[in-house]
C-alpha cells in the first residue's frame, strides 16, 4: 500500500472532527479491551429485513471507533484497522446479540462494509485489499505475552480454548501500544480467565520464544490453588478453561508436536514444554512430596450456545473438589511394623503355664 495515501486519510479524518462535533468516547485506544466496549450505548435502529446493518448503525460505529480517537491512532492504516477491529467486536458482541437478525461478518467483510459506508474511508475502498493484507502482516509481528499457570503440585497447567477453534493455548494476547510485557500478561490473563496474577507474577520468571517475526513471552505463575474460580471477562473469545496434566501435553511423537498424546491440539503449547519442564526441575525442591496418585485434568469453566443462532450461553463448571485420595499399595520397609498385631491367645496360654509351674 503506497504511503502517499496515509497522510490524506489522516487529514480527512482529522478534518471531520470540527464538522461532526461528536462526543468523545471513554478510552478507545488500543489499551481499551473488548469488555469495556460492551458497555457503550447501542444504536436503537431496527435492522433491515435483509440482515445488513442500517446506515445509522454503521455511522454510529464509524464515529465511535474511527473518528473520535486520539490523533496518534490515525497515523497509519495499521492503527486505523485496529480501530475497525474494535468496531467489529462491538458489532458482533452487542449489535448482533441484541438483534439476531443482523448478519454476522468476519473482520475482512466488516472492514469492507465500513470502508464503503464511512465517508472519510470511502476514497480508499479501491485499496482495501492491500490495506487489509498489510494489516494482517503487521498483526503477526505484534509481540504477545501471557502466563503459564501451574497448580500447587506443578503437575498441571491452566489452558484456554478459543471460541471458534478447537486448539488449546496458554492465556495470552497481543501487546497494546507502549504497554509493558508484564502489564499485557496481567491484562490478557484477567480478560481470558478472570484471574488476577498481579501479585503472583515475577518479571524475571518467564519463557520466551520467537515464531517467525513474532515474539511470545509467557510468565510462569506457580502454586495456584486448583479450586480457584475461573471465568472469562470477554464475550465470545474463550469457550473453555481447564487444568491439564503436563504429562498429557507431551507430543504424540517426535514428528507431531501440534497434538498431545491425548489428541489435544496444542499448536501454541508444545513449543514451551521443554523449557517449562527444565524450570520445574530447577524449582522442585520447593514442592511438598505427594503420597497419593497423580491428579487428573479437570474442566473449570465451559460455555455453550443454548440454541443455534442464539448467543445466550450456558456456563458449565465441573466440580473443583480434589479427586479422592487413592494411596498406592503399601510396600515400604515400615509395612510389617504398621501391620503388627499381638497374638493374644498364645500369650495368655504361656502366662497360665507359668503360673502352673
Amino acid at each position: 500500500m503506497p504511503n502517499a495515501h496515509q497522510p490524506s486519510l489522516v487529514s480527512s479524518i482529522k478534518g471531520a472532527f470540527p464538522i461532526l462535533k461528536l462526543g468523545a468516547l471513554p478510552e478507545t485506544k488500543q489499551g481499551s479491551n473488548r469488555e469495556a466496549m460492551s458497555g457503550l450505548p447501542r444504536s436503537s435502529s431496527a435492522p433491515l429485513k435483509n440482515g445488513l446493518p442500517p446506515q445509522e448503525l454503521l455511522d454510529d460505529l464509524c464515529s465511535r471507533f474511527v473518528l473520535n480517537v486520539p490523533k496518534e491512532d490515525l497515523q497509519s492504516f495499521e492503527r486505523i484497522l485496529f480501530l475497525v477491529e474494535y468496531a467489529h467486536w462491538f458489532y458482533e458482541d452487542n449489535s448482533v446479540e441484541k438483534n439476531p437478525s443482523l448478519k454476522s461478518f468476519n473482520l475482512k467483510e466488516f472492514t469492507s462494509l465500513l470502508f464503503n459506508s464511512c465517508d472519510v474511508l470511502k476514497p480508499y475502498v479501491a485499496h482495501i485489499d492491500d490495506i487489509f493484507k498489510d494489516f494482517t502482516s503487521y498483526k503477526v509481528k505484534v509481540p504477545v505475552t501471557g502466563a503459564i499457570i501451574l497448580d500447587e503440585t506443578y503437575e498441571r497447567c491452566l489452558l484456554v480454548k478459543g471460541w471458534k477453534g478447537s486448539s488449546w493455548s496458554f492465556p495470552r494476547g497481543k501487546k497494546n501500544k507502549d504497554e509493558e510485557d508484564h502489564a499485557c500478561a496481567i491484562r490478557e490473563v484477567l480478560e481470558e480467565t478472570g484471574f488476577d496474577v498481579t501479585k503472583l507474577l515475577n518479571k524475571d520468571e518467564y519463557i520466551e520464544a520467537v515464531f517467525g517475526q513474532q515474539r511470545v513471552r509467557l510468565y510462569i505463575i506457580a502454586g495456584v490453588r486448583e479450586d480457584t474460580a475461573f471465568a472469562p471477562l470477554t464475550k465470545k473469545e474463550i469457550s473453555e478453561i481447564a487444568w491439564h496434566r503436563l504429562d498429557d501435553l507431551q507430543p504424540a511423537s517426535n514428528d507431531v508436536i501440534s497434538r498431545g498424546i491425548t489428541g489435544l491440539k496444542l499448536y501454541m503449547v508444545s513449543p514451551f514444554l521443554a523449557s517449562l519442564k527444565s524450570w520445574i526441575l530447577a524449582h522442585q525442591s520447593t514442592i511438598a512430596p505427594r503420597t497419593d496418585m497423580p491428579l487428573k485434568g479437570i474442566s473449570m469453566w465451559k460455555a455453550k450456545n443454548s440454541s443455534i443462532g442464539s448467543s445466550n450461553m450456558i456456563v458449565e463448571s465441573q466440580s473443583t473438589k480434589p479427586e479422592p485420595d487413592v494411596h498406592p499399595p503399601d510396600t515400604g520397609l515400615g509395612k510389617s511394623f504398621r501391620n503388627f498385631r499381638f497374638d493374644i491367645a498364645p500369650i495368655f496360654q504361656a502366662i497360665e503355664a507359668g503360673f502352673r509351674a
